[in-house]
């Protein structure tokens, strides 16, 4: 693999920490990441795709070595504003296009992006994707005891709980790495450490809650069935779904297509949550082939 490579870029009135790798001529995949993560989570496909892609990995804002505009609890990283950095960042690296892949919070990112500005992406590939369809499913009684932490992220309190000690932090983000990838819960052992000091470090675990407190009131509107109709998306894509993942099911998948006009979706046998991680062989596989079809080199 090409050595990685990390900078800051300016984009949008802040700082993003972006690690980068492949060929700068190649065909551009920006990796947007999900919670509890940061850029470090797609360095299993960075070194599978680097031959034939240039691949480039942000931390979103709040997360990682990105800025932490908002210092405390704050509503202001919504969806849009995540989407407004990713445009600011490909005007910065000057690419007038891009194909993306983007898991969990990424994902939902990405779809306010590709709708407003569909031009500017080549594709689209979400792993396990949260979107309007999921409805008041997300919210059955019989879920209630996954989606418990979605709440605790709204507490003032919540970062200082589990920032009190490097103890409380391995215990929060082991759980849900472990839990979560259903198909290889060891998938993030050898790096869980480095889980624990990306989060400890100042600004960052609120920084990540701050994705939960922003987008509640929207969260609330998808379980309600108040989310007010959306053209679908036209970029090409490609959505791989866990079969195993217990926080955004696989039966979920159902409705993609009300959402998305030009859609190849399919669940994953065998995955949980984190299918870049639990099996990278196979879904860098799916990654170079789904964009080797619709933007070939």
């Amino acid at each position: 693999m090409s050595e990685i490579r990390h900078d800051t870029v300016q984009a949008n009135g802040i700082r993003l920490h972006v690690a980068q790798c492949g060929d700068p001529a190649a065909r551009p995949l920006v990796l947007l990441h999900g919670w509890p993560e940061f850029w470090l989570t797609w360095q299993p496909l960075m070194r599978r795709l680097a031959d034939r892609f240039r691949l480039i990995a942000p931390d979103l804002r709040g997360f990682g070595n990105s800025d932490k505009p908002d210092p405390g609890p704050s509503a202001h990283a919504t969806a849009a504003v995540h989407a407004e950095d990713l445009l600011a960042l490909l005007d910065a690296l000057a690419l007038p296009r891009a194909g993306v892949v983007a898991h969990d919070v990424g994902a939902a990112v990405m779809q306010v992006a590709a709708r407003s500005t569909p031009d500017r992406f080549a594709g689209l590939f979400l792993f396990d994707c949260p979107y309007p369809g999921m409805g008041g499913r997300f919210a059955a009684p019989d879920h209630l005891q996954e989606i418990w932490y979605q709440s605790f992220h709204q507490l003032p309190m919540a970062a200082e709980l589990v920032g009190s000690s490097r103890a409380a932090a391995r215990a929060y983000f082991g759980h849900f790495l472990r839990h979560w990838s259903a198909g290889n819960p060891h998938a993030f052992d050898e790096v869980l450490e480095a889980w624990v000091d990306n989060f400890l470090a100042p600004g960052n675990l609120q920084g990540g809650f701050n994705w939960y407190i922003a987008n509640w009131p929207s969260r609330l509107a998808v379980i309600k069935g108040e989310t007010p109709a959306l053209p679908r998306i036209t970029v090409p894509s490609c959505v791989r779904w866990g079969a195993l993942d217990p926080i955004l099911k696989a039966e979920w998948i159902d409705r993609l297509d009300e959402h998305f006009a030009d859609l190849d979706a399919q669940v994953f046998e065998g995955l949980g949550h984190f299918p870049h991680r639990e099996d990278p062989d196979r879904t860098a596989a799916e990654v170079a082939t789904f964009f080797d079809r619709i933007w070939p080199r």
